[in-house]
């Protein structure tokens, strides 16, 4: 039986901005998506029986057909006429409900997956179109690099990759609906927006300060009224010296660029000491090849 192991990298959103919300419930986006090193295992292993089947060391996760991985797979299999038996095991490292779209880059590493390990010849646009059906986040966690988003997450443009940046990163002690703060969205909420040409420019020359000035997501204000706890952390890792502090996605993970591993070392000692969420060390990514 044929196997395959492939990593499932997650992102975090320099800037986030919502233009409008549009006619179909949705709202159009506009925003820059970063991936990062920290990722997930995903083993891929033919099966004598048919059907697919879920395994995943982590209890939140579902292992039936809600799961992102599971729907993915079915996905692909109808598509190309496949009846085979196939079982997905995931190896957590991402935390669950977190904004680092953790099941989101678990359904893009099984598209591109079956897809080497069975032959199928999609391309990569290709698979991102099958990922736009499963959600917003899938088809550039396909892309991966750094990619301007916009529409409702899914018209994507690759930009110039960032320059490699450690980062802190911590996962409050809680979970946030993506889709509890879009519906909480609202204009007048909102009291910061992000430069996007200013950030773009910044990335363009390779400008790290710029791209800390200008880290910007307007879910920010939204989740902090509506989880106290995510608003306390930020203030935790701004008092230890972290600045500037961004969540990511719609949250609660928060996350700060740092100049050199010592550092990043230093800092990820100090937050855990004060308990406030999972702690992670990583970087940022811009080798988006299998």
């Amino acid at each position: 039986m044929k196997e395959l192991m492939i990593s499932a990298y997650a992102k975090i959103n320099l800037t986030l901005d919502v233009l409008r919300k549009r006619p179909d419930g949705y709202h159009d986006v506009e925003m820059i998506m970063q991936e990062i090193d920290l990722h997930d295992q995903m083993i891929l292993r033919e099966k004598d029986d048919k059907g697919i089947e879920i395994r995943c060391d982590h209890p939140l996760v579902p292992e039936d057909e809600s799961n992102l991985a599971y729907r993915a797979a079915a996905l692909l299999m109808e598509e190309v006429g496949i009846d085979r038996g196939i079982q997905i095991e995931i190896i957590k490292n991402i935390p669950v409900a977190a904004g680092l779209a953790g099941g989101s880059t678990n359904g893009a590493a099984v598209l591109m997956g079956l897809n080497k390990l069975w032959q199928l010849g999609f391309s990569k646009e290709e698979l991102m179109n099958f990922g736009a059906r499963l959600g917003a986040d899938v088809p550039f966690c396909i892309l991966g690099g750094t990619a301007l988003a916009s529409g409702i997450g899914t018209d994507l443009k690759s930009i110039s990759p960032l320059p490699e940046m450690e980062l802190i990163l911590v996962k409050p002690e809680i979970s946030v609906s993506t889709k509890e703060i879009y519906s909480n969205y609202s204009p007048e909420l909102i009291n910061k927006r992000p430069d996007l040409n200013r950030m773009l420019n910044a990335i363009d020359s390779r400008d790290c300060q710029g791209i800390k000035k200008n880290l910007v997501n307007v879910f920010e204000d939204i989740t902090m009224h509506h989880y106290p706890k995510v608003a306390e952390v930020k203030k935790v890792m701004e008092d230890v010296g972290l600045h500037p502090v961004l969540m990511s996605g719609s949250g609660p993970t928060l996350f700060a660029i740092v100049d050199d591993e010592d550092t990043a070392s230093r800092y990820a000692e100090i937050l855990n000491k004060k308990k406030i969420g999972e702690v992670i060390r990583t970087r940022t990514r811009s080798d988006s090849s299998l």
